[in-house]
């Protein structure tokens, strides 16, 4: 995100001098994105950041993916993830692989535990926080998150989460193999978002402190790119024990770092007749967007058809989860909050029977889902078929092939 910021203690100018209470220096570390070639900070250690004293692998959750073969549109049924023991299931660790390719993975978790101090080295991730709270620290400081909330989360990012609140955290994950960005079109050539964006840089919120915490032998679970003959995914993992904590920053600036952005402040763009899903996007990546369909006043032409005409995805996969709100479109095929569909490219999909004439003359629609729209195909994780519901696909004619 090209939005300056300066938290903590830092020198005058960079790549000079600056020294701790005792006469030392701070350890200057950049974190950058593309090489030397765009958005960064700069963060000031009390430690050596590169310093380590261990390292052992470390066995991700399962990534195994398979192939949606036969091509059908699919609905799972999240919730029933939730472990009877959330409270001792981590944000990290216990999350659960639902769909995924080469470019982008979704997982979802409800927790009440602490989780191990982690950081994602094979993309940005975007986790949406379906409900609870809980708190994030990480080397920049310190972020809130709260229902609504997208937490933006750069790569190689090190943080952990800090689940708050008598309920668990459910958190939709959305891991890139890219970074994650707001889409080009709302920005200008310098990286300000303009005017028709849907919202701005006072609604996006960064670390304000650091958070200088010391210690030593302290682990740190690192996913990474390796390869595709020993992980299956060509993701894998590392267990590293380092001197001093990472969190002993006492100050950074720069454009790269963590921010929660919450979904009630994304001002929908409507029309007199019905909008296509690029109006909702929010973020963007490599070969994939994120949309969000938020509360709204729908189409307002006199014989407007306010719910979706029916569509086939082309080019893309499209992933709707759905996380408030009444989804009048969907009435009848069992689709409800913390559902997923999926609806495959080379599969026409669109309203159940009877929604659009149902929609005619409705003024508003009260929804709330986050959609992912994917360029390559996405296959099922283990967490995606233990959730699915296997009547779904059938909804639309009302049998199926064993009635």
């Amino acid at each position: 995100m090209a939005y300056y910021r300066r938290v903590g203690d830092v020198p005058p100018k960079r790549h000079t001098q600056h020294r701790t209470a005792d006469g030392g220096l701070h350890s200057e570390e950049l974190m950058g994105e593309e090489g030397f070639s765009s958005d960064s900070s700069l963060l000031y250690h009390l430690g050596v950041p590169s310093a380590i004293v261990d390292a052992t692998p470390w066995e991700l959750p399962d990534q195994t993916l398979t192939e949606n073969r036969p091509l059908i549109p699919r609905h799972l049924a999240l919730h029933r993830l939730t472990s009877d023991d959330w409270k001792a299931v981590d944000p990290v660790t216990g999350r659960r692989l639902v769909l995924g390719n080469a470019d982008v993975r979704i997982s979802y978790v409800a927790a009440g535990e602490t989780s191990p101090l982690y950081r994602n080295a094979v993309g940005d991730e975007c986790v949406y926080v379906e409900s609870g709270t809980a708190t994030i620290e990480t080397v920049f400081g310190v972020l809130q998150a709260v229902r609504g909330d997208y937490v933006m989360i750069p790569r190689a990012t090190t943080h952990r989460w800090i689940p708050t609140g008598p309920d668990p955290v459910r958190l939709y994950a959305i891991e890139a193999n890219s970074h994650i960005a707001p889409p080009k079109r709302y920005l200008s050539r310098f990286g300000q978002l303009l005017e028709h964006a849907p919202y701005c840089e006072r609604d996006l919120h960064g670390p304000a402190e650091p958070v200088v915490v010391e210690g030593s032998d302290v682990e740190v679970l690192v996913k990474h790119r390796g390869s595709a003959r020993s992980s299956g995914s060509g993701i894998t993992g590392t267990r590293y024990v380092y001197p001093t904590h990472p969190f002993d920053v006492v100050g950074w600036d720069g454009c790269l770092y963590p921010y929660t952005f919450n979904i009630a402040d994304f001002e929908p763009i409507t029309g007199r007749v019905h909008q296509p899903p690029p109006v909702h996007q929010v973020f963007e990546g490599s070969n994939f967007v994120i949309c969000n369909f938020v509360p709204r006043k729908v189409d307002y032409h006199p014989l407007a058809v306010p719910v979706p005409y029916y569509h086939s995805n082309v080019d893309s996969d499209e992933i709707m989860f759905y996380c408030g709100g009444n989804y009048e479109a969907r009435r009848g095929s069992g689709i409800a909050q913390g559902s997923i569909s999926l609806h495959p490219g080379g599969h026409s999909h669109g309203p159940q029977p009877g929604a659009a004439e149902r929609s005619l003359g409705v003024e508003f629609f009260d929804e709330l889902a986050v959609m992912v729209d994917t360029f390559r195909p996405m296959e099922l994780g283990e967490g995606g078929i233990a959730a699915e519901d296997d009547a779904y696909a059938w909804t639309w004619a009302g049998r199926g092939p064993a009635s």
